[in-house]
């Protein structure tokens, strides 16, 4: 619940602001306006662990990027509202995008990133707003194939009651996908980044990460930071 900084500890201009669900859910959220390409924007969804406090390098650097940027968190996280849950995941979304909208931003000129868990709340959106772009970062194909993972010998059904299952829904993208993994990711498996690539229709590309689960991805190398400028 505790927030770590916020957007102007990184330097950044920002308006706090407040989604509702359309189940009446109240999310925390800030807005980072673009500076001379406003009408562009991204949805950043963020991981399992952690709130939009301890996003701002993906914030700084999107907006880098002349993007707008929206961090939101999830209900039950930081100052949101109620409590998670897989469908709660999609209306948090959806109140994402209808935000962008009141503000003129469509889903085509918005794109959706989603860091792990968030990866499946971004691929989930996509297939029914179509955004310009989708972006995944260090995410997995389902909860499902996780737990088969971690906890090879016990049922998926006894260890999850979520499914967030991105492999059977990336089929439907038709948006451009660019998936970001490390091979040395020790949560989630660099082969379900492979596998994802291959089920998703294209425009596709995938760029290879350094480090692990929570200590490298796209704000951590340069390169991959070079990789997002060109797809974007």
């Amino acid at each position: 619940r505790t927030l770590a900084a916020t957007p102007a500890d990184a330097g950044l201009a920002f308006d706090d602001v407040e989604l509702v669900t359309a189940d009446s859910v109240r999310l925390h959220a800030w807005w980072i306006p673009a500076g001379e390409a406003a009408g562009r924007a991204v949805i950043v969804c963020h991981g399992n662990a952690g709130t939009v406090g301890d996003r701002l390098d993906h914030a700084r650097l999107f907006h880098r990027l002349g993007l707008g940027v929206l961090l939101f968190d999830y209900r039950g996280y930081g100052r949101s509202e109620g409590r998670p849950s897989e469908a709660g995941t999609t209306r948090d979304m959806d109140a994402a995008v209808a935000f962008l909208g009141r503000r003129g931003i469509s889903a085509a000129s918005t794109v959706f990133f989603g860091e792990s868990l968030g990866g499946a709340v971004a691929i989930e959106a996509a297939t029914r707003h179509r955004p310009a772009a989708v972006i995944v970062e260090s995410t997995f194909t389902s909860i499902a194939a996780m737990a088969r993972v971690h906890y090879p010998f016990v049922p998926p059904f006894l260890v999850t009651r979520v499914r967030y299952d991105s492999l059977a829904r990336v089929p439907a993208l038709s948006s451009p996908l660019l998936v970001m993994h490390s091979p040395d990711d020790e949560i989630v498996p660099f082969a379900m980044a492979e596998r994802l690539l291959d089920a998703a229709p294209g425009p596709k590309r995938l760029v290879r990460l350094a480090g692990g689960h929570n200590d490298g991805g796209v704000t951590a190398s340069a390169a991959a930071q070079a990789a997002l400028q060109e797809f974007l």
